[in-house]
């Protein structure tokens, strides 16, 4: 939202007041926190103080290297939910401090400090790191509040029930400086020039609309921004003013924390200490997922086929998933299959994995409930649904005909719900895609829980939504075994793995989409994210199938999906028996993934532990110094270690970055030397992965990676590779096992010779490869 016309002028149906002075400074005795109150001009005589309005500034030490500020204007609003759930596992202790001297007030906090100016008709707060550099600053006119529509005196406001009222901050953008995250977004990476609104949506992937969307942004300059509040937050990066950043939300207060690192890394780390780290995903999770599709005509027959041909073409399957029509037309989403189609679910479900055709089952679900159902009655009666202000149940027709919203502020309708999931266990269900969670109601609607504002809920839901699918999933499988599949995100909602990117079309842009969107969610603190293999809407070419199953298998975790048509590699392509066909290359990428997994599942729980992503790095997070890292939006790392570059044509050109440093090549062990950009051509066997220097990577054997059992395997016991890429003494890699846990630390000594392997000697047949 622009409240200026321009740098002159106000915009024309807006009225601005702004902190112009610093009349006073109030410490805490605690030496924790400052609070400054700020006049909207300058204080010169008493006189000055009279028809002023204030805006009161709270800094706060929160934990090291962070520090909150909070700017009110009037503080009697009510202060409705919900809120973040902040320090989920923990508020760490830390240290904080308040000097004055010559350059003011400074708050200290860790490696932060946040500095008051001395004078106080200078409104100035700056913030600095560690080594004294400036991180970022509020200036001249950055903090304030505006009504709209333009008021014509005070005495307007007195009746606000057609006024709209906005807290705003403006922080200073360095030169050079890029901004990223903010949830899952489609567009250009770098979000300097873009307006963002942080209000989930039912959108694609191919606006600027998003399924997930955080109030985080990470800056390449060392620090993040986190925005407290699920509400409706508006963001101009550097649009309405290209040196700045303006946060603004229709409310009275305005919170948000400064997160210093110095490195990008440290930063997501404190942000996730502030509102969660991803929990554990099982290795069985790392396998192929194959789905229905969405309005594909199948049964129990056309699955149990499928299955069969995926089991005979020796492509292991780790999980099936049945999309929206396992349940009856009009019936979304009461959780009965339908008999026509599948009889005897729990049956066909044991089958199944007997057969060894499927290892876990997944279901879909949403949290709507269509008017059809006889179970919409009995939710209606009990209260668990949404009302409207009247009192009548809340109901459209978009999507489902009288649909409804499940209350999950309504503790006797969460237990209902786990009820219906409990039972899809007993079916024999392992894990849940949860869907939608993005069209909730924000006007007109009334929650059981009187305390919560509806347009916080709007964001909020997708939080209860999931952390309720995921914990329930946890109470019946253990705590490192749940598995969603989410569609919808707020901040926090990275606790509850996984997600993946919604709808993209089957084309070589979409993919492009999907990798920008991949990338954005990592640095939003999600560790693991997957997206549609082939793309979501249309039929895909065999090629662009092809490149994308290519790059799919790259990603912490790898579905194939698709809207109306099948999605069985040998289908796409009329199962040809051409050379690096679909089906050869699905097969491929799968043994590849396979053979990964000891050094994949080591760096997943790496990443978990530190709020990092798994995969889909973004280049920045690796390189921080290298400027060019940070625009590169067509690669990412896998764990530390292995760089990816997909192929976005059908002939195989593609161009990627490599940063400082000796690259070896996955595939032939050809050596590059970084930085500069390199061309090469791919059949869709291959694409550009490079090892970087001093990596220790650990693989699971060649005969593993081609055997056809599930993706859990036990790699410690079961034989290993250990591969040396220029690395040098010092150099290590943790080997974990399938449960997670450490088993021992490689560490490379003079000459190339590993310790450690002695400690294991016995259970793991293991050869050491030296590049």
């Amino acid at each position: 939202m622009r409240f200026r016309d321009g740098m002159w002028l106000t915009a024309a149906d807006k009225t601005i007041q702004y902190a112009e002075d610093i009349y006073s400074i109030n410490q805490s005795g605690d030496e924790r926190s400052l609070e400054l109150l700020c006049p909207t001009k300058r204080i010169r005589s008493r006189g000055d103080t009279l028809n002023c309005p204030t805006v009161t500034i709270k800094l706060e030490a929160v934990i090291d290297g962070v520090i909150s500020v909070e700017a009110t204007h009037w503080a009697g609003q009510r202060r409705l939910g919900p809120d973040f759930e902040l320090f989920p596992d923990g508020k760490p202790e830390s240290a904080a401090s308040i000097t004055t001297g010559e350059k003011g007030t400074a708050l200290t906090s860790g490696g932060l400090t946040a500095t008051v100016s001395p004078d106080p008709h200078e409104f100035e707060i700056r913030f600095s790191g560690h080594d004294g550099r400036e991180v970022t600053s509020l200036l001249n006119r950055s903090v304030g509040f505006a009504y709209t529509p333009a008021t014509g005196n005070m005495k307007v406001v007195e009746d606000m029930r057609k006024t709209q009222h906005y807290m705003f901050t403006q922080t200073e953008l360095g030169v050079g400086e890029s901004v990223h995250g903010l949830g899952e977004r489609f567009g250009a990476f770098n979000k300097v020039g873009q307006h963002v609104e942080v209000w989930n949506e039912d959108g694609g992937t191919s606006s600027d609309q998003a399924y997930k969307n955080i109030s985080f942004w990470l800056s390449s300059r060392g620090y993040g921004v986190f925005i407290d509040t699920p509400e409706h937050i508006d963001l101009e990066i550097g649009s309405e003013r290209s040196c700045r950043v303006q946060t603004a939300v229709e409310s009275q207060r305005l919170k948000w924390y400064l997160i210093y690192g110095p490195t990008p890394k440290e930063v997501l780390t404190k942000y996730t200490i502030l509102t969660g780290k991803s929990g554990k995903v099982p290795a069985w999770s790392f396998g192929l997922w194959l789905t229905t599709s969405f309005t594909t005509n199948y049964d129990e027959a056309t699955v149990t086929d499928w299955l069969s041909q995926m089991q005979t073409r020796k492509i292991p399957l780790e999980v099936f998933h049945y999309d929206c029509f396992w349940l009856r037309a009009f019936h979304w989403c009461d959780f009965v299959f339908s008999k026509d189609h599948f009889p005897d679910p729990k049956g066909s479900m044991t089958r199944l994995k007997s057969s060894k055709l499927a290892n876990k089952v997944c279901v879909w679900i949403n949290p709507y409930l269509g008017q059809a159902s006889p179970v919409f009655a009995e939710a209606a009666e009990k209260g668990y649904l949404v009302k409207r202000l009247n009192g009548d149940v809340w109901q459209w027709d978009l999507w489902q005909a009288g649909m409804a919203l499940v209350d999950f502020t309504n503790p006797a309708a969460r237990k209902w719900y786990v009820s219906c999931l409990e039972q899809l266990f007993d079916t024999g269900v392992d894990c849940l895609k949860t869907d939608f969670g993005e069209r909730i109601p924000s006007a007109d609607v009334q929650w059981h829980d009187p305390t919560v504002d509806p347009k916080k809920m709007h964001n909020y839901y997708s939080f209860m939504f999931n952390q309720l699918a995921y914990e329930a999933l946890q109470n019946r499988f253990g705590a490192d075994q749940a598995v969603l599949f989410a569609r919808s995100a707020t901040a926090g909602t990275q606790r509850f793995p996984l997600c993946w990117g919604g709808d993209c079309e089957s084309t070589a842009p979409a993919l492009a989409e999907s990798i920008r969107g991949g990338l954005s969610i990592g640095l939003s603190g999600f560790s693991f994210w997957s997206c549609d293999i082939g793309g979501f809407e249309g039929n895909p070419a065999p090629w662009i199938y092809k490149r994308w199953v290519a790059f799919g298998l790259f990603c912490s975790h790898s579905r194939l999906h698709g809207s109306n048509s099948y999605r069985v590699p040998w289908l796409i392509d009329g199962d040809s028996q051409e050379p690096e066909n679909a089906t050869d290359v699905v097969r491929h990428f799968v043994r590849v993934k396979r053979r990964l997994m000891p050094y994949l599942f080591a760096e997943a729980k790496e990443a978990a532990e530190n709020g990092w992503p798994m995969s889909l790095r973004a280049m920045g997070l690796e390189f921080p110094e290298d400027q060019t890292a940070w625009f590169c939006d067509r690669q990412f790392m896998v764990g530390k270690s292995l760089l990816v570059a997909p192929v976005f044509t059908e002939e195989g050109d593609v161009e990627f970055y490599l940063p400082e440093g000796k690259w070896t090549s996955w595939w032939d062990g050809h050596v590059e030397v970084g930085p500069k950009w390199v061309k090469e051509k791919h059949g869709f066997l291959t694409l550009p992965v490079y090892v970087r220097e001093r990596s220790v990577l650990v693989l699971g054997s060649e005969d593993e990676a081609e055997k056809g059992e599930g993706f859990g395997y036990d790699w410690v016991k079961q034989g290993a590779e250990v591969k040396l890429y220029h690395t040098q003494a010092g150099d290590s890699f943790t080997v974990v096992d399938r449960e997670g846990k450490d088993v021992v630390t490689l560490e490379v000594g003079a000459g190339n010779t590993v310790s450690g392997l002695d400690k294991i000697e016995g259970t793991w047949s293991s050869t050491v490869a030296v590049r």
